[in-house]
């Protein structure tokens, strides 16, 4: 495998932060999926489609980080192993930095593990496995501990 998945993971997350500063840059991260692709997390698996209904999920995500006071996010490591000469899996560590409602800077690492196609000029990621995202959101005071993911997104 050719491709520097460090270099991918950074680009990655430099589209991430042009999102959250409301840069028009959601086709720009949807080209980095397949088609088709799987989401995993706290709240179960779902199948998703590279679509204008991922786009809008999107743009409800980015919009949900900045009101919970996401400022940043920075690549901190990638561990990368093959599953074969087209796939791979990557568990990248990430930290996010916020600002909490009381106006008190927060950082956050995380990890993502996400599974890639390596076929073509770059590679493509049709699956993603993150933790529970919104019990550490509650846990560093960024959303109310009362406060459901479903009235998060609203």
């Amino acid at each position: 495998m050719t491709h520097d998945l460090d270099i991918f993971f950074r680009d990655y997350g430099d589209l991430f932060n042009r999102a959250l500063a409301g840069q028009l840059v959601l086709d720009e991260i949807r080209a980095v999926f397949t088609g088709s692709f799987i989401a995993a997390g706290a709240d179960g698996v779902s199948c998703g489609a590279n679509d204008e209904s991922f786009r809008a999920t999107l743009e409800t995500g980015y919009d949900f980080y900045r009101r919970i006071g996401t400022k940043r996010m920075s690549l901190r490591e990638v561990q990368t192993t093959p599953i074969d000469a087209a796939h791979v899996m990557a568990k990248v560590f990430w930290q996010a930095d916020y600002e909490t409602p009381a106006g008190e800077a927060v950082q956050i690492d995380f990890d993502t593990t996400y599974l890639l196609q390596m076929l073509g000029a770059r590679p493509l990621i049709f699956a993603f496995i993150g933790g529970d995202e919104m019990a550490l959101y509650r846990q560093h005071g960024l959303i109310p501990e009362v406060e459901t993911e479903t009235e998060a997104a609203a």
